[in-house]
């Protein structure tokens, strides 16, 4: 009789992809970046309509907020996550000469490293042994620096990923504040904001595991509070007369 071997069956609710952390990273990114747009023109919108009523005037300050935040949270993330590539590709460069140069050396390191996770010598000399003849540089690299050969991150997709998250965040408010009659615009905007703070918000804390409602009571009193501040500041300069 043939008995095939089979994956184990994980937990209900728990995950074991290897990549999984990766995953998350990228949409809590994703969820940071759009909640960046979202507060950052909307500040800049609702600052310039309790300034002056021009829509002109406050069409070009929210696309000039959206283009030039997209652009810097690319920048940003394209040089950040080019450090952090850089360092896994020498990392991984590195483990594969040492592979190379001296590989009894290398399954001896494997082997005292699977001990002190707490295998006998027997077992951890096996276990190092498998994995060296399967794919030995995947061994090393998981064991040793807790990363995949494949997971090594793209600095162009990073900075793409952000550019768009931030834009689509920022798109929101800038259609809130143009959209509706001069006389709703910033009521509308302050509503359609908050909601959108309070769903990123909750989305965030969904996928880091976090207390939903703090999270969501964090962001959408920090998003009106940047919007009480920046229209406060419009209708100062207003009152002032420093801006017509």
């Amino acid at each position: 009789m043939t008995v095939s071997a089979e994956i184990p069956q994980t937990h209900k609710g728990e995950a074991h992809a290897s990549n999984l952390s990766g995953r998350l990273n990228w949409l809590r990114a994703g969820v940071l970046g759009a909640n960046d747009g979202i507060v950052s023109v909307a500040a800049i919108v609702v600052g310039v309509a309790g300034a002056s009523t021009n829509s002109g005037a406050i069409a070009t300050a929210g696309a000039a907020g959206l283009v030039g935040g997209a652009i810097s949270m690319a920048l940003g993330e394209y040089v950040s996550v080019s450090s952090q590539s850089d360092s896994q590709k020498a990392l991984i460069e590195k483990e594969r000469r040492e592979l190379a140069e001296d590989p009894e050396a290398e399954l001896e390191e494997l082997t005292q490293l699977y001990e002190a996770r707490g295998l006998s010598r027997e077992t951890a000399a096996t276990v190092a042994a498998e994995l060296t003849q399967k794919d030995a540089l995947g061994a090393h690299l998981a064991m040793e620096l807790n990363i995949d050969e494949d997971d090594v991150v793209s600095p162009w997709h990073a900075a793409g990923a952000s550019a768009l998250a931030f834009t689509l965040g920022a798109v929101l408010p800038l259609l809130a504040i143009l959209l509706p009659p001069a006389s709703m615009r910033v009521p509308v905007t302050f509503a359609v904001v908050l909601i959108a703070l309070a769903l990123t918000g909750a989305l965030g804390a969904r996928i880091g595991g976090g207390s939903i409602a703090r999270a969501t009571v964090r962001v959408v009193i920090g998003g009106a509070v940047a919007l009480a501040a920046t229209f406060l500041i419009g209708m100062l300069l207003h009152t002032s007369g420093a801006v017509a």
